[in-house]
Order: structure tokens, then sequence, then C-alpha cells
């Protein structure tokens, strides 16, 4: 989940305490030596100083904590079980209430043993996938697998941890081999009801399973069986090679990472490559090529070109290039087989201006040398983008806003206040009489941009109100009196909006600005964090990056004194989702901080909107009289139900009786994907004249239309904002403000 983010810049005393203070403490640290057990020692050192000074409830570091910290640390190195036997389980748990005190003592010894057993059982699975899928399995035998790993126990014997390994790949390859007879059958294949919808189209499907069915037209099973063996070993080859490139910097990170998320969920340790990926991340840019690269057994394959970026514009790199050297400007080229795809992009990405020459291999196997001057790339994806829709005579707008990005290190690039308010400004001038602001799926981003964006639809007024630990609280407002938007106004949120959505959404429905339409509830995230560059603690550093903290330093609170931690912000109009009765949440993790209340800020209650209770109340009674809603409901509550059977048969015939009966269910709720809601959706003319250049925009484009076509939300989203149109003014063109200053910092 994306943190909100306040820098260092933000002039919190208790930080210039930390930095103040660590500057006597480490003042000086030898050498640069990679997995360093001395880098390490230090590390732990920094993590528990930089907490207990600030943050803003941290916890004591005791027996308790060190029960949490070891809990966490072996689910994430063997989260299926499938590496380490009881026996190891038995001689790491005396560790269970020492982990404390070796934290504060520096001493490595359980991290040392966790690290060397592991990758001593890692070797061992290796023999054991392999030796598995050498040879036919017997689908006619009565086998029975679990796939709850959290309830299951570790293997009592190096015996019984082969036949797990066994059953998981036998049941990964049965499931397979149904899917391939059912094809070769002629029978439509029901896509599992947990796999996340695809942004396919329905032609781009049916070509796919055309090619399928062509591919195994007419094979014996014993062909067939082997394929779907064959295909898994590759799968395990590559996940095996993935784990391979890990390095004891790697496994440490996942250590201190169970330290760190002890003290809240969202405090978190970043080594170097994490930190740069998170900047990217809140930034929505980097500088580089401008190309997405995945690991292919030893090769760096590259998938996507970005659009816009220096790759795309060259036109000479393509989707499924295999990289075999990188070359900076004119010296000599490094073979990259092999490497780590971390340290493969490492080489590629550089400052904008220099240049990279990559050697690659093309799909009919000839081999090119690629030169490419690095420029800033912009992921756009990241960025907030509008689209239009006509329904019953009247004009809308959709703004969709995936985070809330801003670049802390240039006040002149992009930021999500200021692109809002450009798509709001376009969309008034196309003649829209209605916004949706969509921030379903978006966890967060920057404070800042949330306070600007929320004050483009109030006059001025507080909009969040932040506590730091033992110090009065703050009252972060929107200053400027101008509204970019006076307009109906609806926003989006669903399950997974966290964080500085919440207090978007928070701060319209307070101020009764606009309706909240969406899940129940959202995800329930009411802190902020800062993230601590590490370096800065040590002088005369030749270790290396250290990597950055991301803490917990304050609560944030609505205006109306409410905290949104834990309980979120209720919609005020709640819609069924596929997701409401599974444990998704903030409220849903073990030590997650409290909600609790402050006083309420001073504020007024928007006027201007009428038809606002009948609004919502004409909405909730289209939900409850809506089929597909109603479909979905029932859909979530069979989700949850799924979720808790865990028993498969592993004898190919009741397999397939067990998969028929799942089809035969899950065929009355592919109503919920097929579903259309008529409705045309369109770019605004800015962007009508990117896409004539740019087919990849022309593509994405496209296909978020068609989610949005298909998307029974966003039409009750329109179905609100066509309640509170006053009846007066149906059919008008809202044009007030138009000249308004649009970027208000």
């Amino acid at each position: 989940m994306n943190a909100i983010m306040k820098f260092m810049k933000r002039n919190y005393k208790i930080l210039i305490l930390v930095v103040a203070l660590a500057a006597a403490l480490w003042s000086f640290v030898p050498r640069e030596v990679k997995n360093d057990p001395e880098k390490d020692r230090l590390l732990l050192e920094l993590l528990t100083f930089v907490i207990e000074k600030g943050h803003y409830d941290p916890a004591k570091i005791d027996d308790a904590f060190s029960k949490g910290v070891y809990k966490s640390y072996i689910e994430a190195l063997d989260p299926s079980k499938r590496f380490f036997v009881q026996a190891d389980i038995d001689e790491f748990s005396k560790y269970e209430t020492l982990i404390d005190d070796q934290i504060l003592s520096r001493d490595l010894s359980f991290f040392d043993l966790t690290y060397s057993r592991l990758e001593k059982r890692i070797e061992e699975s290796k023999k054991y996938y392999k030796d598995i899928l050498s040879k036919p399995f017997d689908y006619k035998k009565d086998e029975v697998t679990n796939t709850d790993y959290e309830k299951l126990p570790f293997a009592k014997n190096d015996s019984e941890l082969r036949d797990r390994w066994y059953k998981q790949i036998k049941l990964s390859t049965l499931a397979s081999l149904t899917n391939k007879l059912e094809i070769q059958e002629g029978k439509d294949v029901v896509d599992d009801e947990f796999s996340p919808e695809s942004s396919e189209s329905a032609e781009a499907k049916a070509e796919k399973k055309a090619k399928e069915k062509k591919a195994i037209e007419k094979k014996p099973f014993d062909v067939l069986e082997k394929e779907t063996r064959e295909s898994q070993l590759k799968s395990l080859d590559e996940y095996f090679g993935f784990i391979k490139d890990l390095d004891r910097d790697d496994w440490f990170s996942v250590y201190i990472n169970s330290i760190a998320t002890r003290f809240d969920p969202h405090t978190s340790y970043f080594a170097p490559d994490d930190k740069e990926r998170f900047d990217v991340s809140i930034s929505g840019k980097l500088e580089g090529i401008g190309a997405r690269l995945q690991k292919k057994n030893d090769f760096t394959e590259i998938t996507e070109l970005i659009s816009g970026g220096p790759a795309w514009r060259g036109k000479e790199l393509e989707p499924g290039d295999v990289v075999l050297k990188v070359a900076q400007g004119d010296k000599e080229a490094v073979d990259v087989v092999g490497m780590r795809l971390d340290d493969v992009v490492k080489k590629i990405k550089g400052p904008k201006g220099t240049e990279v020459r990559l050697t690659v291999k093309r799909n009919d196997g000839t081999i090119k040398i690629i030169s490419i001057i690095r420029d800033e790339v912009e992921i756009e994806e990241t960025y907030a983008k509008s689209s239009v829709v006509e329904k019953n005579g009247q004009k809308y707008g959709i703004i969709y806003l995936p985070k809330f990005y801003i670049d802390f290190e240039d006040r002149n690039s992009r930021d999500a206040a200021k692109d809002v308010a450009k798509e709001v400004e376009r969309l008034k001038e196309a003649g829209v009489q209605g916004i949706v602001m969509d921030v379903r799926d978006n966890g967060g981003g920057s404070l800042k941009t949330v306070v600007d964006i929320a004050g483009l639809f109030i006059d001025k007024g507080p909009i969040v109100q932040i506590k730091s630990a033992g110090k009065n609280k703050e009252v972060l407002s929107d200053t400027d009196p101008k509204i970019q938007w006076d307009g109906p106004l609806v926003v989006m949120i669903n399950g997974f909006s966290a964080s500085a959505s919440e207090i978007l959404a928070a701060a319209i429905q307070d101020y009764k600005r606009g309706i909240i339409i969406g899940s129940t509830q959202s995800y329930g995230k009411g802190t902020v964090q800062n993230v601590i560059d590490l370096n800065q603690f040590v002088r005369g550093n030749s270790m290396g990056d250290l990597g950055a903290l991301k803490t917990t330093t304050q609560k944030f609170y609505r205006i109306n004194g409410g905290s949104t931690q834990l309980n979120g912000v209720s919609s005020d109009v709640a819609l069924p989702d596929r997701y409401s009765y599974l444990k998704m949440g903030e409220r849903d993790i073990d030590n997650a901080m409290k909600w609790d209340k402050i006083d309420p800020a001073d504020y007024k209650v928007w006027t201007k909107q009428g038809n606002f209770d009948l609004a919502i109340e004409k909405s909730k009674k289209r939900m409850e009289q809506n089929p597909q809603f109603q479909l979905i409901e029932e859909n979530a509550k069979w989700i949850k139900q799924r979720q808790d059977e865990n028993d498969f048969h592993l004898n190919i015939d009741k397999f397939k009786q067990e998969q028929t009966a799942l089809e035969l269910k899950a065929k009355k709720y592919k109503a919920i994907s097929s579903y259309i809601n008529n409705l045309k959706f369109t770019s605004l003319p800015y962007e009508d004249e990117m896409v004539k250049k740019d087919e990849t925009l022309k593509e994405k484009r496209d296909r978020w239309h068609e989610s949005l076509s298909k998307d029974v939300y966003v039409e009750e989203a329109l179905n609100v904002l066509d309640d509170l149109q006053p009846d007066s003014q149906k059919g008008t063109v809202n044009l007030k403000n138009k000249k308004e200053k649009l970027v208000r910092s």
C-alpha cells in the first residue's frame, strides 16, 4: 500500500533530533563490502534507533514483540511450508523470545541460522521437483491435498516434505491437464473465480482460445500429460532461478522488514533498490530508456516499451528482444546473460542525456546493437486521466486517479493536483454537468496533493487534521477561495482505496460536497509515514547505500474528528463487491494501530448542492432492485465459502467432478464480467490528437473505455449525478469559474 508521505523537509522537530543524535553515534564506518555482517548489524542499530525516536507510538521491544517478529519472519521465508521441516522449526523456536535481545545486542545468530538452513533446503527442493516431474503421474490414484498452508503443520521429516512437493506439483499439473482436455473436447473453460479480471477483449480471448484448442487438438492423453509436466518443470526452473538471484542482503532485508513491520504494518525498511522503485512509484517518472524487462531463465527480455519514452521513439528496440550485452556510451559492452534482473536494470538505466548501447537478439535470431539516448520517462499509467460520457441527454466526466503522485525534488514536474485541475478544466470546456472522481484501488501517495485536490471542489477550509505523538493537532487547509468545480460530484471508492484516497473521500463526505459510492468501507489506513534516508546518519560511510526507513510518525483525522484508521470511510451508498466478505483491510491486520477520535475542525457544510439526501435514497433503492448487484452480492458470499474449501482430489475423475460442479456454479456469475452498461465513453479533444500519433496510447485508452462500458459501479455513479441535477438546470452547461486559475500551490 502506498504510504501517505511528508518527507523530512516538513521540519518535524523529532526527526531533526534523530539526525542530530545520530551524528554523534555513527561517525565513521570503514569499508564497502557486499553481504557484510557488520553492515547488517549497523542496519539493526539504525532501525531501532530511528523507530524508537521517530515513531508515533513505538512498540516495546520485548518477548511479545519477539514472538511477533518470529512468526512474521518464518511465514515470509516459507509461506507454503515446502522448505523447512519440523526439526528446523524446533531449532528455530528456541529463539522465539530471544529475538528482542538479539536486536538490541546486534546479534545475527538467529538470522544466520535461518539463512544457511534455507539455502540448504532450497537446494534439496530442486532435487524433489526435478525427480517428481521426471516421470508420469498416476492420476487414477486416490489422493487428496490441502492448500490451506497457514493452518497446515510443517512436514515432520524429509519424506513427508517430498510428499508435500509431490502433491502440490500434481495438483498444478492436474489442473493444467484437465484444462487442456476440456479444450480438446470442445468445452468452454470457465476462468477461476479468484483470478483478476482480464483486460483482453472478447475477440482476443476467442483468438487465444482457438489457438490453444488447435495446439492440443487430437493429442493422446500421455502426450498432454507429458506436456503439462514439461511446462511445470519450466515454471519451477524459472522460480528457482529467481531465488538463485537473491543474495544474503536480500534475505536480510526480509528479516529486518519482519522487525520493522511489527511496530505497525506501514513501517518498513527499503533496501536501496526498493527505495528507488518507491521514488519512481510516487513521482511517476524515471530516467532511462522507457522499457519494461523480465527475467526468463538466464536471459533478460524486453516485454513492453513505455509510450513516449526514448526506446519507443527510436523505433529500433522491440518487445521480445533479448538483451545480451549492455555498454555505457563508447565503453566496452558487458555480458548480462545470467545476471540478476535488478543488476541488468541498473546498467540500462542512467542519467538523462547519456548513451546506452544494447546488444539484443531478435525473435528471428539476428543480433543487433541499438544505441539509445536516455531521457526522462513518464509512467503514463500512474497519471490522472479523464473521459466523457453522455447519459439521458446529459454530458458527464469521469476522472480516474490511480495514485496521489508528486516529485518532491522537481517542482516543475507533474503532480496529481495539477493534473486533476487540468482535467477538471478540460471537462468544463467539454460542457459536462457532473464529475465522477474514481479513486478505486488508489493506495495513496502525497499528502500535499490530496489537500490541493480536495480544495478544487470547495471554497476554502480544513481538509485533514494531523497529530504527532505528544503534540497538538495540526490542521491542513485549502486556503484558496476559488472553486475549480462547483457542480454535482461523486467520489468512487472500494476496499483498496487507502490513505490519501480516504482523506479525499472523508473531506468530501464531511463537507457534504459530494456523494461517496462504492464498497461498504475503504481500506482503513489513517497513518502518516516519513521516508528517512539512513545514509545521513553515517559519516564517512564506505559500506555502500544503506537504504531508507519508512516509519509511521503521525495519525491523520477527518475534519469531523474521527480517524479513518481501521474504520476507513463508509460509503453513502454501499454497493456489494466480490471481495466484501474477505479479510483484506487494515482492520484485519493483527498489529494495526487503533481507531480514536479528536476534536473536530471548524468547517461549514456545503449548501449549494440540492437533492443530496434524495439522490442517496434513490441510489440505495436502485441498488436493492438491481439484479446485477444482487448477483455480485451472491457471488461475494460464494467466494467467501470457496475460500474456506481447501481440500482437492488428485484423482482425475474426482477432480473433474469437482471442477464440473464449480463450473456450473461459476457460469451463473459470468454475467458479472459480461455486463454491458450501454454507455459510450470517449476521450477529450486534446487526447484525441495524441492517440492519432500514438498507437500504444490509443490501445490503452480503448481498453479503459471498454472496461468503463462494462462497469456497473460507474453506471450507478452516473445515475447519482443524474439525480443530483437540479430540474431547472438539466440540459445546461456549468461554465462557472471557467477562467479560474488552475494550478494552486
